[in-house]
């Protein structure tokens, strides 16, 4: 859209505040947030919602708020929350989301960095972590605090409840109201909207400052992109810390005016998903495998009949679902069918997984094994993938329908410009770019050229026949064996990971003669195998070390070596050797960041005597590994690992063979 100014639009909708204000005119009476609560569901109207944030917007007045002041915002996801960061935008602070899951000293690092004079926080266990780490923080003054249970005995000369924030706020509104809705007319297009901070995969965070152009024209197209309208529903139950939950719940909602509905908790997710059964659903790839092993194991329980009736149906879904879905030619006798199956297996599954109504359904952050995504796509679901950043305030490329494919994370989005570096690196360059990374202008200079050109990190390259982008690994992983040829470790952990039995997988070989994998079993998956299989167990680490899961886990192993070969330019990633490792990788130990990313140095430097025994030869390995408990007790744990040697195809003869 053709900008009236820079810094503002035609229709005066510049800022998220004024995206409220429109809905609650123009949407008044429509849903807007929806929350689950004692397994009751309480709504809110676009009107009744604007009401609540400026009510905690003058209640943030009242306690001294400044523009430009940053605010943490730590908990699940609650409308009271998305509230939180509308209305410190509306007083012209900066709301900064934090991860829910993060220790005390991870937040204590974003809180100094930002400079956070505020917290809004969830409940009792975020109010702690912050307690803990208090005096690390100078500039951090009141905490605000959602659910008041189990701090009554507190200390309250700097922590106010949530609902009284408001209450003062309605009480002083004529005090108030003229200055913050002075505070808002200042407000355009290259105000600060949010600051999100990077997952830190190889170093500290970095606090990625959005703009409201970056969040307003991102949401705009994107939904445009998808027709997304104002009847939409979606869940919101992924971190409110990263980009993805931000711009569906906060950008896409206040663009379309859809509504977004937050779970009861984790553990109700499911539950509460068929509940609402969204039209627009995203998720990582791990939750639809979860969901397809959950499926797979219910159905070895199931009757002979039933299981019999499943099977059949399901092959003839894979072979003309997807046809069906993108509109192609398919026989009268396959529709037919096809509706038969659709009555009897694919609506009730649909139904069970809370999928009944999804219109359109992304996956993004990994890649998705294409039997995965097929069998989504199969029952009629509308699965797409998209790849995306923070810095591009999500949206980068995203498949079209009609457009849809495995092996693909699809075209340009609009807007969205794109250029491949001679190393394979990707470039793009878009309304969504990112105005800096805070207080780091070094490695904004490092990621932003002078004419907006953003490097992604990321090596792939760009389909000539469909203009579709292919990702391959990040760049800075992709190397070289000892004999030159290329080594891309993320490529070949995925196809690992494709494995309902394997939850994580890291790959070592950069400038090996061979390469070698760390395995973490899936405890759901294979303690799912035992108990069938009646096979005791009474740790992660007995179940991990059995027999017959080190046999599986080396077919699967085998199995991903014989489709690598098939890869002549990545053939040589073959995995000679691998280990099932005794513990799971965790981000409470540094191994993993907060949306699961493996930290490579980390972990090489850790686990540093696996690594050698993997090369030297060893056939198995004594290790013991520090470990943090969920009270952030630390701790430790002793295992003797068996390494396995893998069957890999020779390359030379694969080659001759062709």
């Amino acid at each position: 859209m053709t900008l009236a100014t820079p810094l503002t639009r035609a229709d005066g909708l510049g800022s998220v505040p004024a995206l409220l204000h429109r809905n609650a005119t123009q949407f008044a009476n429509a849903p807007a947030y929806r929350e689950k609560e004692y397994g009751i569901w309480q709504s809110w109207t676009w009107s009744q919602t604007r009401d609540e944030v400026e009510a905690l917007a003058l209640g943030l007045m009242e306690m001294g708020i400044n523009e430009g002041d940053f605010v943490a915002i730590i908990g699940r996801n609650r409308p009271y929350l998305y509230w939180a960061m509308m209305a410190a935008e509306m007083c012209g602070a900066v709301p900064v989301p934090l991860y829910q899951d993060a220790n005390a000293e991870e937040m204590a690092y974003v809180m100094n960095h930002c400079g956070a004079r505020f917290a809004i926080v969830g409940d009792q266990e975020q109010v702690d972590k912050i307690l803990e780490v208090q005096e690390e923080l100078p500039e951090f003054e009141q905490m605000i605090y959602l659910d008041p249970r189990g701090l009554r005995k507190y200390d309250h000369g700097a922590m106010k409840q949530y609902s009284n924030v408001q209450e003062i706020g309605r009480q002083l509104r004529d005090k108030h109201i003229k200055e913050l809705e002075a505070r808002q007319a200042k407000l355009d297009y290259d105000s600060t909207g949010v600051m999100l901070y990077t997952s830190g995969t190889t170093g500290k965070p970095k606090g990625v400052v959005l703009s409201n152009r970056n969040i307003i024209e991102t949401a705009k197209s994107s939904s445009e992109f998808d027709y997304l309208r104002q009847t939409d529903e979606i869940l919101a139950y992924l971190p409110m810390a990263w980009v993805g939950d931000f711009i569906f719940s906060v950008g896409q909602a206040l663009w379309t005016g859809f509504c977004t509905n937050c779970p009861e908790s984790a553990d109700t997710m499911h539950v509460d998903l068929r509940e609402i059964g969204p039209t627009y659903y995203f998720a990582p790839p791990r939750v639809f495998e979860t969901q397809l092993t959950n499926v797979m194991i219910r159905m070895e329980d199931a009757s002979r009949m039933k299981k019999w009736l499943f099977d059949t149906f399901m092959a003839h879904a894979r072979k003309v679902g997807p046809d069906i879905l993108d509109g192609k030619s398919v026989s009268q006798w396959d529709r037919f069918k096809y509706k038969l199956g659709e009555a009897f297996i694919y609506g009730p599954l649909k139904n069970t997984l809370g999928f009944s109504r999804v219109r359109v359904g992304y996956t993004a952050g990994e890649a998705i094994g294409p039997e995965i995504f097929d069998f989504y796509r199969s029952l009629g679901i509308n699965l797409k993938q998209l790849y995306g950043q923070t810095e591009a305030t999500v949206f980068i490329t995203a498949q079209p329908d009609g457009e849809v494919r495995s092996d693909t994370v699809g075209v340009t989005c609009p807007g969205v410009e794109l250029k491949i570096a001679e190393n394979g690196e990707v470039f793009y360059r878009s309304p969504g770019v990112f105005v800096e990374y805070y207080k780091n202008p070094e490695s904004t200079a490092d990621t932003k050229d002078a004419e907006g050109w953003v490097a992604t990190g990321d090596a792939g390259f760009i389909e000539e026949s469909s203009g579709h982008l292919r990702i391959i690994d990040r760049a800075k992983d992709v190397g070289q064996m000892a004999d030159g040829s290329l080594f891309a470790p993320k490529y070949v952990e995925n196809k690992l990971k494709f494995f309902p039995n394997i939850l994580e997988a890291v790959v070592f070989g950069n400038g090996k003669d061979e390469c070698t994998a760390f395995i973490n079993i899936d405890l759901t998956a294979v303690g799912n195998w035992a108990e069938r299989n009646n096979i005791g167990y009474a740790s992660y680490q007995e179940l991990a070390r059995h027999p017959q899961v080190m046999d599986t886990i080396q077919s699967h192993v085998e199995e991903v070596n014989a489709s690598v070969a098939q890869d002549e330019m990545l053939s040589g990633c073959q995995i000679h050797r691998f280990v099932v490792l005794h513990k799971e990788l965790d981000a409470d130990d540094g191994e993993l960041t907060r949306t699961r990313k493996v930290r490579r140095r980390i972990i090489e430097e850790k686990y540093d005597d696996i690594i050698t025994a993997l090369y030297d030869g060893s056939k198995s390995i004594s290790t013991e590994t520090e470990v943090t408990y969920e009270d952030g007790r630390k701790g430790s744990i002793k295992a003797t690992l068996e390494v396995r040697d893998a069957k890999v195809m020779p390359v030379a003869q694969r080659m001759a063979a062709q």
